[in-house]
């Protein structure tokens, strides 16, 4: 699988990352087994999980594997800290906890380090700048090599990022940000995207199948099997299932039928050579679906395909984003 640089570091990590945000949960140890093996053998390096991951048991199952099935030095172990399981307040940003978080995960993980560490959420009840040195301790401390943010709104990206290049050798620039991305939410490209452009910050996208909608598995209603017919995890289904979402997967589907490929794949390559991605991550459930995922490698899509993807998946930006000179 190919490599890539993440954002402007020496990090490289593969173009598809593993997601485990199943593990430990809906995902046992044998599935799970299969799943980092497979991924592994396909040459995939970036693992992505977090601390809330199941409670924590993502991280523990994931410690168990590595090292017996697969070696420490072949992975790129991503994990995240500061979300947390309280309705009054969703993020904890603070030095204690996001310190007191790594050592836990670091346990979990059967590891003295993790390759990247992401703030899992953005705090407004603590200073940015209490956050951000909470990366800085954990890369000088060796506990993590590199360090990043997840779900930061683009001035949130652009804040953070501009602190820690404010003093060069002193704070660790941020390597990468971790959001929600598809033809099904293109909602990162109004300022996400374009601070992390200029500010030399790699995407990891999450749900880079708009949630399983994109594989085209719900266009004749909802598998048994599926998340969008569980009780869990329905909700977080529902959003795309209206008629935009609807008109953007059977253009989907229109593509892959003329390539001779599948709908997944034709989504996952169309996210995947976006400008500023640099590693959807594939939350696979079962090894079937893993393996269509890796089979995307070789997959280069068509200019004109991707244009008309881009042109019926086109989010509404208006004021002030909006080239107001045209009209």
């Amino acid at each position: 699988m190919e490599q890539r640089h993440l954002g402007r570091t020496g990090l490289r990590v593969s173009r598809l990352g593993l997601g485990t945000l199943t593990w430990g949960r809906d995902t046992g140890e044998e599935a799970a087994a299969d799943l980092l093996k497979a991924f592994w053998e396909a040459g995939g390096t970036l693992v992505d999980t977090a601390d809330v991951y199941g409670s924590g048991e993502a991280e523990y199952l994931l410690g168990r594997l590595v090292g017996a099935l697969v070696p420490r030095q072949d992975l790129v172990i991503a994990t995240k800290a500061g979300s947390v399981p309280d309705p009054v307040r969703r993020a904890d940003g603070s030095r204690g906890h996001l310190l007191a978080a790594l050592d836990a995960s670091l346990a979990r993980l059967g590891t003295d380090h993790v390759d990247l560490w992401l703030v899992h959420a953005f705090d407004p009840l603590t200073p940015l700048e209490e956050t951000l040195q909470a990366l800085d301790l954990a890369v000088a401390s060796g506990r993590a090599r590199y360090a990043g943010v997840a779900g930061f709104s683009g001035w949130q990206l652009a804040k953070a990022a501009t602190w820690q290049l404010a003093a060069p050798g002193t704070r660790t620039r941020l390597a990468g940000a971790q959001l929600e991305y598809s033809l099904l939410q293109r909602g990162v490209e109004r300022e996400v995207l374009p601070a992390a452009l200029d500010l030399g910050v790699g995407l990891l996208p999450s749900s880079p199948l708009g949630r399983g909608v994109l594989t085209g598995k719900y266009r004749d209603g909802t598998p048994p099997d599926s998340r969008g017919a569980s009780e869990l995890m329905a909700g977080f289904v529902d959003p795309y299932l209206d008629d935009d979402a609807a008109r953007i997967v059977d253009a989907v589907a229109t593509a892959a039928n003329g390539l001779a490929v599948t709908p997944l794949q034709v989504a996952l390559a169309w996210l995947r050579d976006r400008p500023g991605v640099t590693a959807p991550i594939v939350g696979a459930r079962t090894s079937a679906q893993l393996s269509e995922a890796l089979s995307v490698e070789p997959l280069s899509l068509p200019e004109e395909i991707c244009q008309a993807l881009d042109d019926v998946s086109a989010p509404v930006h208006r004021y002030p984003d909006h080239d107001w000179s045209t009209l």
